[in-house]
């Protein structure tokens, strides 16, 4: 198996950040529009993780918004670390970037986190918190200038000392993601390097002391596949983590391109596991120390438990507000878009994780639609109205109704398929094929096809990957079940 191929954490889940507490090990993600805010992921083999909640899923945590506009902000890099037995959490929700970072602590990580103080007057993005000997604790942050610091109450939010730059980086773009790790008596700065891109890369810095000045490494970057043909590209905003062992490992973001030149990413920025050897102090990347196998992602929600899965979330609201737990019945969804709107309004909505798979949503009640997006402006769906399924893809200002069907009696259940294309030499081919349709005697009956392409982020924009979704059309409706299944990936032609 190719070191690295297969992330830990499959789908839409960027800027990974890691810490251990005794056996155990917490991983959390960016987010960005979609609430609940930061999923949180448990493991304690750094191999097989099981999301255990969000970190911010009230109200009174996180406000998002939806549409265009709401696209994209939200919640950017977060870090998670575990201090004198507590979980703190940093991250910046770009829709409130003015108030400063928000700091959120727990004694649980999969259980109630607090409500957010906020670093007046510390301004920026991708927050750090590190602590020193004397309890002291740092504040490191990206500005469009480098990296910059403070020193802060987390308790609080009130910033100690005036900020500074710390750091400009090595010279690539967009110096930013910083994370200040102390090992022995020396203190580590690892950065992301080269924007979040094909040009991305992990790069490193090391001190006596946490404020600098600060000696890059000298084969920095120490992690980046940029003009490789390695399969996993984009690679970059790394966080270490000291196994019980004494031994280290990294996390850190790549993409999974697919498709004829210049390829595309579907599913955003995936989290991925590398090991790291110290040499000269320095650390050094490994990246065939751990063997990844493929992550299991297939589920079936039924809906009958009173609360829904932390997989659940919606953009730009919160999904308990519209999704309502029946027992015995099923899950009521409120009233979402009107039937020929194109901004998500009530979407409840699962990341897609895998290259190839089939969803499929049972709705034995009401006008629905089960959705694949990016963002408002590019998804597809297959929808039912007043009984007529419909094949549609809104792809930036073009709206089109690709297929209609009627006579589809409503216990057929809503299908999308995703097929990934591998093919090495080829022309024109996007990075899948979507199917839209139904499912009839279990098998999958199709509508129409649109190119993947036109839901990928190279198309889109934006930092984040496909959901699949389901959303009430004009009037409530009932949902019964949900499935998601990954499909095997056709053989790569030579």
């Amino acid at each position: 198996m190719t070191a690295n191929v297969n992330p830990i954490i499959p789908g839409f889940h960027p800027d990974p950040s890691i810490c251990r507490a005794g056996e155990d090990y917490y991983l959390v993600t960016s987010s960005f529009e979609y609430f609940p805010g930061v999923p949180v992921f448990h493991s304690r083999d750094l191999i097989e993780w099981k999301q255990v909640g969000n970190v911010l899923d009230r109200p009174s945590q996180l406000r998002v918004r939806r549409g265009r506009d709401g696209a994209n902000a939200g919640i950017y890099a977060p870090t998670i670390r575990y201090h004198d037995g507590e979980f703190w959490l940093a991250t910046t929700n770009r829709d409130d970037v003015m108030k400063g970072h928000l700091i959120v602590r727990a004694s649980d990580p999969a259980g109630e986190w607090s409500d957010p103080v906020h670093t007046a007057g510390a301004i920026g993005i991708d927050p750090d918190l590190a602590w020193d000997e004397d309890g002291t604790c740092y504040l490191t942050w990206s500005l469009p200038g480098g990296i910059a610091q403070a020193t802060v109450d987390p308790s609080t939010g009130k910033v100690l000392s005036e900020p500074r730059i710390i750091w400009t980086g090595t010279g690539l773009a967009h110096t930013e993601g910083p994370h200040l790790i102390r090992r022995g008596d020396l203190w580590y700065l690892l950065v992301a390097e080269g924007g979040t891109g094909p040009g991305h890369g992990v790069c490193v810095a090391r001190s006596d002391s946490p404020s600098g000045p600060w000696e890059p490494h000298p084969a920095n970057p120490i992690l980046s596949h940029r003009s490789t043909q390695h399969p996993v590209q984009n690679t970059g905003h790394g966080d270490l983590v000291e196994l019980p062992d004494g031994s280290w490992a990294m996390v850190h973001l790549g993409v999974r391109p697919l498709g004829s030149f210049p390829e595309s990413h579907v599913n955003g920025r995936e989290t991925f596991l590398t090991g790291v050897d110290w040499v000269d102090d320095w650390p050094m990347i490994v990246e065939d120390r751990y063997t990844v196998p493929e992550a299991p992602t297939a589920f079936t929600d039924d809906f009958g438990a009173p609360e829904l899965h932390p997989r659940w979330i919606a953009p730009g609201t919160d999904p308990r507000s519209f999704a309502l737990a029946r027992l015995g019945e099923g899950l009521r969804l409120l009233a979402g878009r009107g039937p020929a709107a194109t901004d998500a309004e009530r979407l409840l909505a699962v990341r897609a994780r895998d290259a190839s798979w089939t969803a499929t949503a049972t709705l034995p009640e009401g006008d629905a639609a089960l959705v694949v997006r990016i963002d408002d402006a590019h998804w597809a769906a297959v929808e039912r109205r007043r009984g007529i399924l419909s094949a549609r893809a809104v792809i930036g200002p073009l709206d089109q109704v690709l297929a209609t069907a009627d006579g589809i009696a409503t216990q057929h259940p809503l299908a999308l398929r995703a097929v990934a294309h591998t093919e090495q030499y080829s022309f024109a081919k996007g990075p899948d094929e979507i199917h839209l349709g139904y499912l009839a005697d279990d098998e999958f009956r199709t509508l129409a096809t649109i190119d993947g392409r036109y839901i990928s982020t190279e198309v889109a924009g934006g930092f984040t990957g496909r959901v699949i979704g389901v959303e009430a059309l004009g009037a409530d409706a009932l949902l019964t079940r949900f499935t998601y299944a990954p499909e095997p990936v056709p053989p790569t032609a030579s």
